[in-house]
């Protein structure tokens, strides 16, 4: 079966950073683009960053461009979510999940437990 393991959250200050990192084991391939998606209490999930399956295309929402940077190793089956200048907006629990396509960003429907991010103010 497919299992997807997100580590790496905590609790930091704002202007702080994480280093988020997604495990996949399993029956699971390489070569989906992957999201790192997350959500807040009360709101919808809401993708962050995106990457294709060689890393060409990436994509990232307006509220932490240039303060997020995604990356993937296919080889060790990880992904990856650098988070820089956090703020207490960014709190929230956070999901690693393949994609269908790097153009429509739309999950597969494979999550994790996620991992919480929370930044105090």
């Amino acid at each position: 079966q497919v299992q997807l393991a997100e580590s790496g959250g905590g609790l930091v200050q704002a202007g702080g950073s994480l280093r988020l990192s997604c495990a996949a084991s399993g029956r699971t391939s390489s070569m989906y683009p992957m999201g790192w998606f997350r959500q807040a209490p009360g709101k919808e999930r809401e993708l962050v960053a995106a990457i294709s399956w060689n890393s060409a295309s990436i994509y990232y929402a307006d509220s932490v461009k240039g303060r997020f940077t995604i990356s993937r190793d296919n080889a060790k089956r990880t992904l990856n979510l650098q988070m820089n200048t956090l703020k207490p907006e960014d709190t929230a629990v956070y999901y690693c999940a393949p994609l269908i396509s790097i153009v429509t960003m739309k999950p597969l429907g494979y999550w994790g437990q996620g991992t919480q991010v929370t930044v105090s103010s």
